[in-house]
């Protein structure tokens, strides 16, 4: 039986938020598909979804018609922001933290968890520029601002953008085994060594 990891678009998420996540997860799944997980992406609509630097894409599923996830992935960006007074929204994370095992951010999408409720008196992270709003949204959660993800069980929170594919290969040692993940970095030349 295939297990579902789902990554949420909505208006203004983060490119590599995603897309980075994507990019991992869609190589392992695709490339080794014995180990039975399949990635797709989900939107309130199913429809498109302008990104927050206005790269278009199309989401798989929409909330109506999507998969029952195994493991459900929150992407930050400007995005975020009107979710965390938008109830709807707040309530339909709830309703998958009810229900999905694994609960993923990347960036700011862990405010939208800070905000639903899902990270009080847990250790979190989010991009840097917003540790303090985390903070703001829950004062019990533990701010980790130097991790670059924080696993806490059923809940993994990562640091802002690029740290969203850390933290898939960590998904990934996870579900699959370390060498697994060591298989999918090297197939994606993933190897950060900055210029500058």
């Amino acid at each position: 039986m295939t297990r579902h990891i789902g990554i949420l678009l909505f208006p203004g998420v983060e490119e590599l938020d995603a897309i980075g996540p994507w990019e991992v997860l869609s190589f392992w799944t695709r490339g080794f598909p014995d180990d039975g997980y399949a990635v797709s992406t989900v939107s309130r609509d199913g429809g498109p979804v302008e990104c927050a630097k206005g790269l278009t894409v199309s989401a798989g599923h929409s909330f109506a018609d999507a998969p029952e996830f195994e493991v459900l992935l929150h992407p930050g960006g400007q995005g975020t922001r009107p979710m965390l007074g938008d109830e709807q929204h707040l309530a339909w994370v709830r309703e998958q933290r009810a229900a999905v095992p694994l609960m993923t951010s990347v960036c700011t999408g862990s405010l939208v968890y800070a905000a639903a409720g899902l990270l009080g008196g847990r250790p979190a992270t989010t991009h840097w520029r917003s540790l303090e709003l985390l903070a703001e949204l829950d004062p019990t959660i533990e701010v980790r601002a130097e991790d670059r993800f924080v696993d806490d069980g059923d809940v993994i929170t990562s640091a802002g953008v690029s740290a969203g594919i850390d933290m898939a290969l960590h998904l990934v040692a996870r579900l699959a085994g370390t060498s697994r993940a060591r298989e999918v970095r090297r197939g994606i030349e993933y190897d950060p060594q900055p210029p500058i």
